[in-house]
């Protein structure tokens, strides 16, 4: 036995040292860096493996390794490569999965890396999806004292996919980005299409099979926040009537107008597009790179559009986001060439190249300013005037918000739109349940 187990030992170690030695060690003076993409659309998977071949063919002293992830298993993944020393050097993720991974020590702080470029490319909104520490996670790093941890470089906001011949026919106003559609007035178009589609349809399709990220993130246009950090840097949950109004209306349109279906509170978005194609619903709120799907998908003759999530009071349409994103390990012995890959990757005209190969906008400002999307084909237009009003996601820094989402937030939420449990309940989950939750990772 102590024979065998020594055996073991040996190749588990030299399994390790092999997956660590993967770029680790300079050959005739050249580097590798190892890149993991979690794209996965055809599209995007190409532009990728294409920008990593110029990359290559430009920089023969830095070669960058192409590593194919995925978004089903990433932060277990991570997690794992990152204890056991073999985290690939740039790690494409999302803003909202690396407050762990940056609070645990395993993503470089990229403020002394990052060239002027690149920095002041991206507005402020966008940096303090990825900044941590310091304040509330706002603002750049520099200013309150937190790190950035990651470049946001593709976001996608939540829009209304709608069926344009049943808007036109019904004789609705038609929203727009500079006279988008109110919640109360949301409701009142519901109504009146419902009406006219006739029995058994309904004029929208809530898909909420996954409740919290939507609702948090559509609240900030009526000013929701529920989540709030006191001068001791502690965070906790506050449901006010701003918060209110998003799952207000969700419950309203199901269990009082019949305008929303409630067999979709169940599904993912992507379940609600046969509907939609058959003429069951007219709206589906969807977030904005659903629309590869509608042009892959929907039948011949069928004529869609997309229209702004609805506003705030005050005509404001802010939307909280969590972009893609791309940091650097902290165990990489080469984080200054993996930061010059990244700033070439995020060339204004690569990141277009990034963003229709996603089907989502670009972060940087001169990306976004490209014409070819402000086009009015497949809703483009609409959604670049959307990007302004971008704003990093409610709870962006809050540790321990996965557990008070799943154990917590999902649950209420999920019983306050099928109408089991009215307000009153669904507050006191929210906030007195959900501050228990949080205040174990404040300790």
């Amino acid at each position: 036995m102590p024979l065998r187990r020594a055996a073991v030992a040996l190749v588990v170690l030299a399994l390790l040292l092999t997956g660590c030695s993967g770029g680790r060690e300079p050959h005739d003076g050249r580097i590798t860096l190892r890149f993991q993409s979690l794209a996965w659309q055809d599209e995007s998977v190409q532009v990728n493996k294409e920008l990593v071949a110029e990359w290559n063919a430009a920089h023969p002293d830095i070669r960058v390794e192409y590593v194919q992830g995925s978004w089903d298993s990433v932060h277990d993944q991570l997690l794992t490569s990152f204890e056991g020393g073999e985290a690939p050097d740039i790690i494409h993720d999302a803003s909202d999965d690396l407050a762990d991974f940056a609070y645990g020590g395993y993503l470089a702080d990229l403020r002394p890396l990052l060239p002027a470029r690149l920095r002041d490319d991206i507005p402020r909104s966008s940096w303090d999806t990825t900044t941590f520490g310091g304040g509330d996670g706002g603002g750049d790093g520099d200013r309150d004292g937190g790190g950035v941890y990651g470049v946001p470089f593709l976001q996608e906001p939540r829009v209304l996919i709608a069926d344009k011949k049943v808007l036109d026919a019904s004789g609705v106003r038609v929203p727009t980005p500079d006279k988008p559609w109110s919640w109360p007035e949301f409701r009142r178009v519901g109504k009146e299409l419902t009406a006219f589609m006739g029995p058994g349809k309904h004029a929208v399709a809530w898909p909420l099979k996954e409740p919290v990220s939507a609702t948090l993130n559509l609240g900030l246009s009526t000013g929701g926040r529920l989540f709030h950090r006191g001068a001791d840097g502690k965070v906790t949950v506050r449901f006010t009537d701003g918060d209110a109004v998003v799952p207000e209306t969700v419950r309203a349109q199901v269990n009082t107008d019949g305008s929303a279906s409630g067999a979709t509170l169940g599904m993912g978005g992507s379940d609600t597009l046969p509907g939609l194609f058959g003429g069951l619903y007219a709206m589906v709120p969807l977030g904005f790179s659903y629309r590869q799907q509608i042009i892959q998908q929907a039948p011949d003759g069928f004529e869609w559009t997309v229209l702004p999530a609805p506003a705030g009071d005050d005509g404001g349409l802010a939307q909280g986001v969590s972009p893609q994103t791309l940091s650097v390990a902290e165990d990489s012995p080469y984080k200054k060439e993996a930061v010059r890959f990244i700033d070439f990757l995020l060339q204004p005209s690569n990141m277009v190249r990034l963003a229709k190969g996603d089907w989502m906008l670009p972060t940087g400002t001169r990306a976004l300013a490209d014409p070819s999307l402000h086009t009015a084909k497949d809703g483009w237009a609409t959604g670049a005037a959307l990007a302004r009003d971008l704003r990093s996601a409610p709870a962006q820094s809050v540790r321990g918000y996965p557990e008070w989402k799943d154990k917590v937030a999902t649950p209420a939420l999920q019983e306050y739109y099928s109408g089991a449990i009215g307000r009153k309940e669904l507050e006191k989950r929210l906030v007195k349940d959900g501050n228990l939750v949080l205040a174990r990772y404040q300790r």
